[in-house]
């Protein structure tokens, strides 16, 4: 039946489209948004974190406080969130504001982490072939500018795709494009250097 009673609704006009016509009179159901628990959030997520807070040049011996201040952030904010992008977006933003209050910061501590020791001759071979590799991909982007740095970062190691970067950081999408692939000619170079000594 039709809103005027005769049974046949009114033909669609420009200003009042058949589907609204049709769905007007009917609530708008809400839709539950399923918000994770802090701890689902930082199980899922504090590899990640980690990776973008260093990827933005943070100190080594800030790292861990730097994390840290991210995931009180999320702890303080988690209940406003309202899923209009991926929760790692989200974290992404808080770490981007995270990190640069930290890099602004002087650093006075110098210690270096814990770490546990192997269990064995094997395991600490491949463990410092690990840390060597990542000291040596890391003084690699250290030495590029941020810009750069952090796209490279976010489409080489997080696998990000360069449209998402591009949302990300607020960039053009040519812009973007060719940070990465600055960056990438950067790198090979660095990386030649490194195999050649």
């Amino acid at each position: 039946m039709s809103r005027d009673g005769s049974g046949v609704w009114p033909a669609p006009t420009l200003q009042m489209p058949a589907v609204a016509h049709a769905l007007d009179s009917r609530p708008v159901p809400k839709i539950a948004l399923d918000v994770p628990t802090f701890d689902e959030v930082y199980s899922a997520n504090v590899a990640y974190v980690w990776r973008v807070i260093r990827t933005f040049g943070v100190a080594e011996a800030q790292l861990e406080d730097a994390v840290q201040d991210v995931f009180i952030v999320v702890h303080r904010r988690l209940p406003e969130w309202e899923g209009r992008a991926a929760i790692t977006t989200w974290l992404f933003a808080i770490a981007r504001r995270v990190a640069s209050s930290h890099r602004r910061k002087k650093s006075g501590d110098r210690t270096e982490p814990i770490t546990n020791d192997p269990e064995g001759p094997a395991d600490t071979f491949a463990e410092m072939s690990r840390a060597q590799a990542s000291a040596t991909v890391m003084a690699i982007l250290d030495q590029m500018d941020d810009d750069k740095r952090i796209v490279f970062a976010l489409v080489e190691l997080e696998q990000l795709s360069v449209p998402d970067v591009a949302r990300m950081l607020d960039l053009n999408l040519n812009t973007t494009y060719s940070r990465l692939r600055l960056a990438r000619a950067a790198f090979e170079l660095a990386v030649k250097a490194q195999v050649t000594r």
